[in-house]
């Protein structure tokens, strides 16, 4: 007897639609999964031999052949177990496969027949609708998540034994779940709910003590999505201000929010709860002892990285010369393109990497490098600061759009007395941030980008609404400042944004030269 299931996988963070064939034949009692199983894949042999005989059905004594389809594309995680044990029940006449036609089946099984969540429902049910399948049965826990793929029926089991009445009532029988979309509760609903926690948990703006020209350059660079650099002193409060950056970026659009959230799945991070999608911008931080392949992804099925789990948020790497030269270089391509391409013998992934990049250091390994007390003197030789410096390539630099020293309070006493008064807050930065994102959305809505830092090429020039005197001043930085092509187009991004936050329609000079300002830091 032969059956056929549909299943699905991860490649990397998109969904690939497996079919699950089931064949029982004469001969000794045995079975075989074939189409390149990981060993995850194979084991699934025992958990579906116990749930079987554990809900109350017979497992076949015969020679039961399953065979994974496409049999060369690499076949890895739990999510093939209910697809399986459905195809042998079918295939031996203990269930009527009819009723399985056109449905994806989603789910991992434990010895006694309840249904486990899976990892990259949200990517695996997107491909289900590209794919023309129109109905999904999945463990029942994965439901707020997969209910925002709109246009598809599902179905929620929480145990094997939930299959038995389909033979005379069909899936109606099984627990139906409608799409957020068409239910009660809208995305919009949703972070109506949602947009007070959205800055809790990183601090407020409120809290740092001075320091208004870094506070404007993290306006700007939030605003148009420009990668931003600090330097100067331990103690300066570098780290404490970017930290707080997701404080004022707005909440993710509601196509942003099923990226990040597919992301977040597809490697396994995605946190239960109740809503399903990731509303807040993400904020990923390593440590500086991460591998090249940690942070912008690998593996022999690449999984994402850091890069990638940053995507539309914000990736913060603290004391940039302590990580290996080798693991920064990766970051150029991404930080270039928005997109992270890993090539293996068998495929090519591609996995999307559009973020803030946000760093900082000190000027040297003690951290007082030029910037000595009478208490303080800086203990580093020049190799020393030389070689600690070497980590910084040109190149990556040169990607840089803000890169600003952060100096010591002058006057710290007065600074405190008058904090609560001068020093804005989360809420002020996050209003700038968001009147000049809507300014850039409706700028380029027929360009389907949203943020001055996407423009590129001819698309670039046209959106320069610049005075001849700005242009002017920016041609001449371009002579005597010895700057790159790229740093010239970046400026020139960096420009429209520092205009878009002061409300301006045209790039003033004096846009041009605080543009120009940030790109001048000496290191």
């Amino acid at each position: 007897m032969f059956s056929l299931m549909q299943s699905a996988t991860v490649y990397g963070v998109e969904g690939k639609e497996i079919a699950v064939e089931v064949d029982i034949a004469s001969g000794l009692p045995q079975i075989a999964v074939v189409g390149l199983p990981d060993p995850a894949v194979r084991e699934s042999v025992e958990r579906v031999r116990a749930a079987i005989k554990n809900s109350g059905f017979t497992f076949p004594m015969e020679r039961i052949t399953v065979n994974l389809a496409p049999a060369d594309l690499r076949k890895e995680g739990t999510a093939f177990d209910l697809a399986i044990a459905a195809g042998i029940l079918a295939a031996s006449g203990q269930l009527n496969a009819a009723p399985f036609h056109n449905t994806m089946m989603l789910g991992e099984l434990s010895l006694n027949g309840s249904i486990r969540p899976v990892t990259g429902v949200l990517a695996m049910i997107e491909q289900a609708k590209k794919s023309g399948i129109s109905r999904v049965l999945l463990p029942l826990a994965n439901a707020p998540e997969a209910a925002w793929i709109a246009g598809m029926e599902l179905f929620g089991i929480t145990h094997l034994m939930d299959l038995r009445p389909q033979d005379s009532e069909g899936l109606e029988a099984i627990r139906y779940i409608p799409a957020q979309q068409n239910g009660s509760k809208s995305y919009s609903g949703l972070l109506g709910e949602n947009k007070p926690m959205l800055a809790s948990g990183y601090g407020d703006y409120s809290d740092v003590i001075g320091q208004q020209l870094a506070k404007r350059a993290l306006v700007i660079a939030a605003a148009g999505r420009h990668n931003v650099l600090f330097s100067g002193p331990p103690g300066t409060g570098k780290t404490m201000m970017i930290r707080r950056l997701p404080s004022i970026l707005p909440p993710l659009s509601e196509q942003e929010a099923i990226e990040v959230t597919k992301i977040y799945s597809a490697a396994g991070k995605l946190s239960t709860d109740n809503q399903g999608l990731i509303a807040a911008a993400p904020f990923r931080a390593p440590h500086h002892t991460i591998s090249a392949g940690g942070l912008v992804g690998g593996g022999s099925v690449p999984k994402p990285g850091e890069v990638t789990l940053a995507h539309h948020g914000v990736l913060y790497l603290d004391e940039l010369p302590e990580f290996s030269r080798q693991t920064l270089e990766v970051l150029r391509q991404p930080l270039e393109d928005g997109i992270v391409t890993i090539a293996r013998s068998r495929a090519v992934f591609h996995f999307p990497a559009r973020m803030i990049l946000a760093v900082s250091f000190n000027p040297c390994p003690c951290g007082f490098s030029g910037h000595e007390t009478l208490d303080k003197r800086c203990t580093c030789t020049d190799a020393l600061i030389a070689r600690y410096k070497s980590k910084l390539s040109g190149p990556l630099l040169d990607r840089i759009d803000i890169q600003l020293e952060v100096p010591q309070p002058i006057d710290l006493g007065s600074s405190i007395t008058d904090n609560s008064r001068n020093s804005l807050s989360s809420e002020a930065m996050r209003r700038q941030v968001e009147t000049a994102r809507e300014r850039q959305k409706a700028r380029y809505a027929k360009l389907k980008i949203t943020t001055d830092i996407s423009l590129s090429g001819a698309a670039l020039h046209r959106a320069m609404l610049i005075r001849q005197d700005a242009a002017e001043l920016l041609g001449h930085a371009l002579q005597t400042l010895h700057i790159s092509m790229r740093a010239h187009d970046r400026i020139m991004r960096l420009s429209r944004t520092v205009a878009d936050v002061e409300g301006s329609s045209y790039i003033e000079v004096e846009h041009v030269a605080e543009a120009i300002q940030y790109r001048r830091l000496s290191l």
